[in-house]
């Protein structure tokens, strides 16, 4: 079974490459909770890094799953760049339930938060054909179930940008919000939401619909912002631009609706 988190496609497409060469199901890690895994003899753990981190949600969601210790089981991080510590801590939240880890690696992609710094994520498309043979010994060394480590080290970034003092100011940088002037309450943020943190509301400041509203409990995966039709979801106040809106070119939006 390959589990995944994804807010813009690149986790579940990889995901799917593996699974389909392995003859693996694919499974969000949000379903995969609610679960019995004990029978499956291959886990693979697809999902981004935040912040040189883990995403808050994929910490949360590791620790329940329930999961064999005689499993084969790995780690695929599709990045922008680095990985930092996305793989060492969740390896050590499996080792505290008794999984261990035989495999972990990562695979370059499009760095969809490009777009909070003022950059097009599209313009990374080059990194699918050169890390192609990446993908293609991930998938080799699964077969075969080869034990090896690849980024899982322990990382300085990671560390630095965890410390509670820190994440003060970094969280904000990629904090979605809704413009009201722009929403016109069509709910695609609201189903493309892996956390179900979004919902509309009544709002003076829309013209008699609904606006959506983001709650607290967001995972900063961009989904919102990378799908929304009408660019109404901003980061920082900065507008969002239609050509830099970025999804993974095999992941539709039917794709990553949650309900």
């Amino acid at each position: 079974m390959i589990l995944y988190f994804s807010g813009t496609g690149n986790c579940l497409s990889i995901a799917r490459q593996i699974a389909e060469k392995t003859n693996e199901q694919v499974m969000s890690l949000y379903d995969a909770t609610q679960a019995d895994l004990t029978l499956e003899q291959v886990i693979g753990l697809v999902y981004p890094t935040y912040y040189f981190n883990p995403p808050t949600p994929v910490r949360k969601l590791v620790e329940g799953l329930t999961i064999s210790p005689s499993a084969y089981v790995f780690i695929v991080i599709p990045c922008g760049a680095q990985t930092g510590n996305a793989i060492r801590d969740i390896e050590h939240i499996l080792n505290s339930k008794g999984i261990k880890v035989a495999y972990c690696h990562k695979v370059r992609v499009p760095d969809c938060s490009a777009i909070g710094f003022g950059r097009n994520p599209n313009d990374q498309a080059w990194k699918f054909s050169r890390y192609a043979k990446r993908v293609e010994k991930i998938i080799a060394d699964v077969k075969s179930r080869k034990h090896a480590h690849h980024y899982g080290g322990w990382s300085f970034a990671g560390w630095l940008c965890n410390l509670p003092s820190m994440q003060r100011k970094t969280l904000p940088i990629l904090q979605p919000a809704v413009n009201p002037e722009k929403c016109i309450g069509c709910n695609t943020c609201v189903r493309v939401c892996p956390q179900q943190n979004i919902k509309l509301i009544d709002s003076t400041k829309s013209e008699g619909h609904p606006i959506a509203f983001i709650g607290d409990d967001c995972a900063q995966c961009l989904s919102c912002v990378h799908f929304c039709p009408q660019q109404a979801v901003e980061i920082a106040g900065k507008t969002t631009l239609k050509e830099r809106q970025y999804h993974h070119p095999n992941i539709k939006l039917k794709d990553m609706l949650k309900h």
